[in-house]
């Protein structure tokens, strides 16, 4: 098998799994107990707690633990409405988010919060000068993500979170892609939120954090307990957490040579796709890009059929974000940039680890290669737009 759709979910890694297992059967005291095997426990969180706030130059006061990326941009997007809704009701975001917070923002407008979706250019980069322009005296949030989970484009934070905070506003993003690929300051970002997933960075299904700035006024997601310094009720997650940590380690002292090993594969993806499918596109900015993140469109095919000849061939792929796997409506990322739905329709992301090899790049290649050529064989779009171009 080939897996190519890391940006879905990733390996769990060994060293990652070793660090949980313990948890589950040997050290298994709720963290909340007075008795040692409960504050043993306690300390393991913190130590997770200190590694992840030591990577994002936060303090661990700052990391409170989630469920996982979508959890964390809910607590994020509900909880500084319900706490700043006292100064304003609106709120920024950009029509290529992930669906945790566009469908949250869709929530809020029910509630009466006024949500503006900015646009993005062909690249998919958010116009710095139409968030400017978009900031209203009663605007109490702004949330763009980091870089985007479907093409790949890293947007300008630093830049976002100045004007956020020159405004005096707060600025969450949703770094569920960018955190361990990477490098993230939460302070030289002006960053007041931030969320993240575990299972994007070799690290468990289930866990995830919020980052919130201190002094920032956000309530309390769950509620029935004490835990998580009274903002998120439930006995904790401590294998969950435990993973997290470990592979938040990892991936902070592995980031720069798997990056660069994503980024030669990556090219050289791009390159041959480029140079040997005729019709096809590039979704995404060539160079302000996740390492891993190679997103095509090919034209005159549907993606879904694409993806499951692939997936014949032992190949995996995506159409987009696994969240909305099966809808059938295009991707609301490749409308956003400007992509005709039939093309849209015809995108394929391949996601990268640093497991991947030139070796499968080139048998991926050949197999989009045959396969494209198979479905426009198959195609009467295709057929005519080859007899147009014959007869003109």
């Amino acid at each position: 098998m080939i897996y190519m759709d890391n940006a879905a979910t990733t390996r769990t890694a060994p060293e990652v799994v070793q660090a949980m297992l313990p948890y589950f059967s040997q050290y298994y005291g709720n963290p909340s107990a007075v008795y040692s095997m409960g504050s043993a426990n306690k300390k393991a969180i913190n130590e997770a707690r200190r590694t992840i706030a030591a990577i994002l130059g936060a303090g661990q006061e700052e990391i409170y633990f989630t469920a996982g990326g979508s959890e964390a941009d809910n607590w994020a997007l509900k909880a500084a409405a319900e706490a700043y809704c006292g100064k304003g009701k609106h709120i920024i975001t950009t029509k290529i988010e992930h669906h945790a917070v566009l469908h949250t923002c869709q929530y809020l407008e029910k509630k009466g919060f006024e949500v503006t979706y900015l646009d993005v250019d062909q690249d998919g980069l958010v116009s710095l000068e139409e968030l400017k322009a978009a900031v209203r005296p009663d605007t109490i949030l702004i949330s763009i993500m980091f870089a985007n989970n479907e093409i790949g484009t890293i947007e300008p934070v630093s830049e976002i979170g100045a004007i956020a905070k020159e405004h005096g506003i707060l600025f969450h993003t949703d770094a569920v892609q960018a955190f361990g690929q990477l490098p993230i300051h939460v302070d030289e970002c002006n960053i007041d939120m931030l969320s993240a997933s575990g299972h994007k960075f070799n690290g468990p299904k289930g866990v995830g954090f919020l980052y919130i700035r201190k002094g920032v006024k956000i309530r309390s997601l769950l509620h029935g307990g004490a835990q998580e310094r009274n903002r998120r009720a439930g006995t904790e997650n401590v294998p969950g957490i435990v993973g997290l940590g470990a592979a938040a380690a990892r991936a902070a002292g592995t980031m720069e040579e798997r990056a660069a090993k994503e980024r030669g594969i990556r090219d050289y993806l791009i390159g041959r796709i480029e140079s040997e499918i005729p019709y096809c596109r590039l979704n995404g900015h060539r160079k302000k890009r996740l390492p891993g993140n190679v997103n095509f469109s090919f034209r005159f095919i549907e993606g879904e059929s694409l993806l499951i000849m692939l997936d014949m061939k032992g190949i995996c792929g995506s159409s987009g974000s696994a969240c909305t796997s099966g809808a059938l409506d295009p991707s609301h990322v490749l409308l956003a940039v400007g992509l005709p739905p039939e093309e849209a329709h015809g995108s394929v992301r391949l996601s990268l680890s640093e497991e991947n090899t030139m070796e499968e790049a080139d048998i991926v290649v050949e197999e989009l290669k045959r396969i494209v050529a198979k479905l426009r064989g198959m195609s009467p779009l295709y057929e005519d737009f080859l007899k147009r171009n014959q007869n003109g």
